[in-house]
């Protein structure tokens, strides 16, 4: 695949996950927000907060390791490791636009659990977050997006390639707002 191609791709997930977002979430009022159709579910808010969560560490760690790194020479092709094939594809959507497998979040990613993710002005943080990946995003087509290695949330041993990073998180974004979407269609979320 083209570095091009991929960087373009992470882009356009990223504008469509913006534009969903403005569309259905922006007006929810608090009591919508925080809507759960049963306690196992998460809301709209804590889906956001999740997302949010994942965007407080990638997005900083991303930023770092484009401006850091000695790999400032773009290349042509861009090969995922098994590794990083194996990350994004178990994030990435079906063609339904359906979760193929389900993961529980670790508890640190966790809103139920982890009481420290911030619930307060979730969509807000989220759109400033996703404009902040397409700045990134951006100043990644000027470097070498295979040999940068991003350190994962779950152990900063398991590093991905940058451009298996970005598709990692840009498909955790498109599921998780699937799941929004999905919560906002259920027949008794408040009108």
């Amino acid at each position: 695949m083209k570095s091009t191609a991929l960087l373009s791709d992470v882009k356009r997930i990223t504008h469509e996950n913006l534009a969903l977002t403005k569309k259905h979430f922006m007006e929810l009022s608090t009591e919508q927000l925080n809507w759960k159709k049963d306690n196992q579910s998460w809301s709209i808010n804590q889906v956001f907060a999740h997302l949010n969560a994942y965007a407080a560490y990638y997005n900083p760690t991303f930023l770092d390791k484009i401006n850091t790194t000695t790999f400032k020479e773009p290349t042509e092709l861009f090969h995922s490791s098994p590794l990083g094939k194996s990350a994004w594809g178990s994030m990435k959507l079906g063609n339904a636009n359906n979760v193929k497998r389900k993961f529980k979040a670790p508890k640190l990613y966790n809103p139920t659990t982890n009481l420290s993710i911030d619930l307060s002005e979730t969509i807000k943080t989220f759109m400033e977050d996703q404009r902040d990946l397409l700045s990134i995003i951006e100043k990644s087509f000027e470097v070498n997006i295979r040999r940068i290695k991003i350190p994962t949330s779950i152990s900063k041993l398991i590093r991905l390639r940058l451009g298996d990073a970005l598709y990692f998180v840009v498909y955790h974004n498109e599921r998780h707002m699937q799941q929004a979407l999905s919560i906002l269609a259920h027949p008794n979320f408040p009108k």
